[in-house]
């Protein structure tokens, strides 16, 4: 179901409030440039400071513009399962494809304790299952067993790697026997990551340049990987421009600049600093962006 390049979308706010013509406006203008997928209220989505309303809101305004052109991937992750449940049953309901699932934060779990809460999430939920995998965010991680034993489950269908570690798809194709989503969590290693099995993206960049993005991740599903790695290099000072700063600052700056939004975050998230936004308008103007 999702692979390609895959949009972890921004959520725009103006004066404080969800800026719902501007979101409608970004999600249809990501479907004319190609992309694969899309993931509404995510890390990018700024969701530790969504209210609940917000939350299904984004949820629901993406999948209306959406009209099923291409699947979404909702974010419904929660260090309470009792609430990944919750959003999860929502995002069911708003007409998502599947929901992305990342626990463990704060309350830092042990193996036992993560494979128990995707459980519990698996068996009182009704939508497939992507496992977002980011220990340097929420410390512990899904180890490579622990995310073999998972895939068992019939409606846990992939992961979203970001763990830095290029062996992981390899390691886990050779303990997970089924159709599986391996997704790269992080611009900057997706290339590699495709390499080793992986099948695509979720990407900030595709925030910016998603035409150039889906192009990248197409040129890897047709094994044509030195073309891969000579558009990565082309692209690589836009991801390195946008993570100067905590995500999504650089992001919404750079689309401010394409006039789709404002570069408005809330805290702890803050405006960035001039000499990162010269650097985000200088990759893009080499890419042609601008």
């Amino acid at each position: 179901m999702f692979h390609g390049a895959i949009t972890a979308l921004i959520t725009p706010f103006r004066d404080g409030q969800l800026d719902e013509v501007a979101l409608r406006n970004i999600v249809r203008w990501q479907i004319d440039q190609g992309i694969n997928g899309l993931v509404p209220v995510g890390t990018t989505g700024e969701s530790p400071t969504l209210s609940e309303a917000e939350h299904k809101r984004v949820i629901e305004i993406t999948v209306e513009e959406t009209n099923k052109a291409v699947p979404i991937l909702a974010g419904a992750g929660s260090n309470n399962p009792v609430e990944a449940v919750t959003y999860s049953e929502y995002a069911y309901r708003a007409g998502a494809d599947a929901t992305l699932h990342v626990a463990g934060y704060y309350n830092r779990p042990n193996q036992v304790g993560l494979y128990q809460h995707y459980k519990h999430v698996h068996d009182n939920t009704q939508l497939p299952i992507i496992i977002y995998n980011i220990p340097p965010r929420s410390i512990v991680g899904v180890e490579v067993n622990t995310l073999a034993q998972l895939a068992e489950m019939p409606r846990i269908i992939g992961v979203k790697d970001s763990t830095g570690d290029l062996t992981r798809p390899i390691r886990e194709r050779a303990l997970i026997h089924k159709p599986f989503c391996f997704l790269s969590g992080d611009d900057v290693n997706s290339v590699a990551y495709n390499v080793g099995g992986g099948n695509g993206c979720i990407s900030v960049s595709s925030n910016v340049a998603p035409k150039q993005i889906v192009e990248l991740q197409q040129l890897c599903a047709e094994g044509k990987f030195t073309d891969a790695m000579h558009l990565q290099d082309k692209l690589f000072a836009l991801h390195s421009a946008l993570f100067l700063e905590p995500n999504p600052a650089g992001a919404k700056y750079a689309m401010s600049l394409l006039g789709l939004c404002t570069e408005e975050c809330r805290l702890p998230i803050t405006a960035l600093q001039d000499s990162s936004k010269a650097a985000i308008r200088q990759a893009m103007e080499s890419l042609g962006l601008l």
